[in-house]
């Protein structure tokens, strides 16, 4: 003989079962200070008038209030870890801006003045961003000396994710570093409008060559367009790898090595103009916690609607009973209607003295 299965069951707050814990510590409590009044009342009444004093009480009255109060607590605590099952379609609102990242991959990006390299630490940092950007759209630039888009705007946050490891240094057909080409490339994917739920994120060593500046802030103003930047690498530098050369490193003209350092005038006046931030990585470990943040304070906008099969809340059916509970716990007096302890006082009877006659 087969059973049906049972729907599988999931907490949505599963932090929050020690609070069941309470339970057992409500009723302990609770009988503890039953038995206090009741030791008061029994130190000025013997046990045989109590029947008189309080004609409701009966032990297992109190017992029954005190199981309803660790009820009742018990009820909300399992509610509280929000418990469900059963399965649903719901219709969800996708909230949140739309946020481009612009990945310099030029040959600058394999310095190996930050560990391991500066593109390593790169795509480290844009991972931690993009766990941070949960519930918003994103997407992907790799910017050498073109732009390529690697992800149009997107809420799965997985893909971002896959793609950062096909970005390797100098993998683009056209070499160089162009940031203004792969910004431009980033500005194609955002709608039309939005404003301020408009973003880039541009990971960069910040070197450039043959880029108007000016030209480059003056655009993405007009655009309205926040831009926050991540240099990644040092002042000191470092010398560029070359495989497959002499020397195993980057030449000028003259045949000195060519060291690349990080520069950040630049990048500071482009995220000053725009509203953005600039943060300066020197290490995989560096928080880019004022660029989500920054992120988080605009004013989200609708980014569609879509149909989602979730497991459905069941915290109601825990909380209705708990309340229930409670209100019985507090109309289930254990000493009758209108009765404590030491409440009621036995009457000493009075006498009327005649007065005596003339």
């Amino acid at each position: 003989m087969s059973f049906p299965a049972l729907p599988p069951l999931t907490l949505a707050e599963p932090r929050l079962l020690w609070l069941a814990l309470l339970a057992p510590l409500a009723a302990v409590l609770a009988g503890w200070l039953w038995r206090r009044q009741l030791a008061a009342l029994a130190g000025w009444a013997s046990r045989g008038l109590w029947t008189r004093l309080m004609p409701g009480y009966r032990p297992a009255r109190l017992a029954l209030h005190v199981g309803l109060l660790a009820v009742a607590v018990l009820g909300v605590a399992l509610a509280l870890a929000r418990p469900r099952w059963g399965q649903g379609d719901e219709l969800v609102e996708r909230r949140g801006v739309d946020v481009v990242l612009v990945m310099d991959s030029s040959l600058s990006m394999s310095a190996a003045d930050v560990t391991p390299d500066r593109l390593t630490v790169a795509r480290l940092l844009a991972r931690g961003l993009v766990e941070r950007l949960a519930g918003h759209r994103l997407g992907l630039v790799q910017s050498e000396g073109e732009g390529e888009v690697l992800a149009p705007l997107t809420l799965d946050r997985a893909v971002i994710d896959m793609l950062l490891d096909s970005i390797v240094p100098a993998s683009l057909p056209t070499p160089g570093t162009r940031l203004a080409r792969g910004i431009d490339r980033a500005l194609d994917l955002f709608p039309a409008g939005g404003g301020a739920q408009r973003v880039l994120v541009v990971i960069t060593d910040g070197e450039d060559f043959g880029e108007d500046w000016s030209a480059l802030r003056r655009k993405l103003h007009e655009a309205e367009v926040v831009v926050h930047a991540v240099a990644v690498g040092t002042p000191r530098g470092a010398l560029l790898p070359l495989p497959g050369t002499e020397a195993g490193y980057k030449l000028d003209e003259h045949g000195q090595p060519v060291v690349s350092r990080v520069r950040t005038e630049e990048l500071a006046r482009l995220a000053a103009q725009t509203g953005g931030e600039l943060v300066t990585a020197e290490r995989a470990g560096t928080s880019l916690q004022p660029i989500a943040a920054a992120v988080a304070r605009l004013e989200a906008r609708s980014l569609g609607s879509e149909q989602v099969r979730q497991q459905k809340e069941r915290f109601q059916w825990l909380l209705a009973p708990a309340a229930l509970a409670l209100l019985l716990a507090l109309a289930w007096r254990p000493f009758g209607a209108g009765e404590r302890p030491a409440e009621r006082t036995t009457k000493r009877p009075t006498t009327r003295t005649a007065e005596a006659g003339p």
